[in-house]
């Protein structure tokens, strides 16, 4: 969890955090006024924190198919409600599933942002998942994604492993079929935020699964109309310095940091993440795509902490 949302903690109740069974947290920046989708929300925890980063004018939707964990979530709203200093909640809990977003009521293009820590690992319909996620995103809205991935199919007896399975490790992200997944989902690019190597300490995972390099990963994607391959149209990004948490720069994924004022050359599909989303406020983007110059050499230093993504994926 980003240092700076951790003061935001001590506000949610003590229940509330006490049932929270959720991995590691993290989240995007920029979500002041958004609406934002928790997928499997659990007792609300995620959910509640986001709301004082949201503020009134935002709004934070959580589901989940728990209804003992849903109980818990909606049980404290008066309370939060109060402690956040807001006339009326900002936080919504439904139940539903997230291979069909129809069960909890959400609409085509009604969400800004959309984050899952740990959950999407867990569904047998991994591509009605991602099909669902894309249909709800609002033009230019985002998937910020945390969960485990591995380096290649988990064989089919693996999958209901219940070891496995209990470790999240049975329903692991193949990364190329997370590519291809948001492909048929209508998107073509994605990011990658931090990749950290996971280490089999269990005797019994490691004789079952040893053979597989799994990952802990955030990525990231926007519904946006992008190209399969990083394409150089002559762009030119500048920060603003605008994002309250990060004045000096800011970070967009394990190869792209954009130090305030400097203008930074980046490929069409960059482009597009900082000028057709929430990030347009933040970035001035010069530049067009009338004249194509060739493939854009993404081959920057990595500026983010752990193993880099392959070349596999757009620009990554």
């Amino acid at each position: 969890m980003p240092a700076y949302l951790r003061p935001y903690l001590k506000n949610i109740h003590e229940e509330v955090q006490s049932r929270f069974y959720g991995c590691a947290s993290t989240f995007p920046s920029s979500l002041r006024g958004k609406t934002v989708l928790d997928l499997g929300c659990g007792s609300g925890r995620d959910c509640y924190l986001l709301a004082q980063v949201v503020g009134p004018d935002g709004m934070v939707i959580g589901i989940d198919m728990t209804d003992e964990q849903l109980a818990v979530a909606k049980k404290h709203i008066a309370f939060h409600t109060q402690k956040f200093n807001l006339e009326k909640p900002n936080v919504d809990f439904r139940k539903g599933w997230i291979e069909d977003l129809t069960s909890a009521n959400l609409e085509d293009n009604s969400i800004d942002v959309i984050i899952s820590n740990c959950v999407i690992n867990l569904s047998p319909d991994k591509e009605s998942v991602f099909r669902e996620i894309f249909r709800v995103l609002k033009p230019g809205g985002e998937l910020y994604l945390s969960d485990v991935f591995s380096g290649r199919r988990v064989p089919e007896p693996l999958t209901t492993d219940p070891v496995l399975l209990g470790e999240c490790l049975g329903g692991a992200l193949y990364i190329e079929d997370f590519r291809r997944l948001l492909r048929n989902a209508g998107t073509l690019d994605y990011r990658v935020v931090s990749k950290t190597p996971l280490t089999l300490n269990n005797e019994d995972i490691k004789r079952k699964a040893g053979m597989i390099d799994f990952y802990s990963m955030t990525v990231r994607s926007f519904k946006c109309e992008f190209e399969d391959i990083c394409e150089n149209y002559g762009h030119v990004a500048y920060y603003k310095g605008t994002i309250p948490e990060f004045p000096h720069g800011f970070t967009l994924d394990d190869h792209h940091y954009f130090q305030t004022g400097i203008p930074v050359p980046v490929c069409g599909n960059t482009g597009k993440m900082l000028s057709e989303t929430r990030f347009r406020e933040h970035f001035n983007v010069i530049g067009e795509f009338s004249t194509h110059y060739g493939p854009f050499d993404c081959s920057a230093p990595k500026i983010q902490e752990g193993i880099s993504a392959n070349g596999n994926g757009a620009c990554c």
